[in-house]
């Protein structure tokens, strides 16, 4: 099983403080190739009439001195897993979890943006030090 993120305990947190359940740390998922693992599988029921809302969240600190490097192994495992969930859990919604600090100074460059909407990425803001979820960016 691969390493925890620096930040995982936190954004659980966060998950929880707003009414998430967390169902997998981790999420696994299999391929071909062998396993994979999401940093986590979180479900929460909306409405006593309504269905439960599931997501998966793969974290990422963005700490390593190449932004660019990092965005890119998040961008392939995002990919990866997204196709994975939707074989074994399609409704499961993947999530990528990033600090608010990297959000606002490297996601907000206009070429990040523009492969956020090619590839259609769903992105949660977090603050690690409070253990906040700050945004969710469909």
């Amino acid at each position: 099983m691969p390493a925890r993120d620096i930040f995982h305990n936190a954004v659980k947190k966060g998950l929880e403080k707003e009414g998430w359940k967390i169902t997998h740390d981790p999420l696994p998922v299999s391929f071909e190739l062998g396993d994979m693992y999401i940093d986590l599988g979180a479900e929460k029921i909306l409405a006593a009439e309504r269905e439960g809302e599931k997501i998966a969240v793969e974290i990422k600190s963005f700490f390593k001195t190449s932004a660019i490097s990092e965005f890119h192994t998040a961008l392939g495992q995002f990919i990866n897993y997204r196709l994975a969930l939707s074989e074994q859990e399609p409704d499961r919604t993947l999530y990528l979890a990033v600090p608010i600090d990297t959000y606002t100074s490297f996601f907000t460059i206009r070429l990040v943006q523009n492969i956020i909407k090619t590839y259609q990425l769903k992105l949660i803001t977090y603050q690690p030090a409070t253990e906040d979820i700050i945004e969710w960016i469909n």
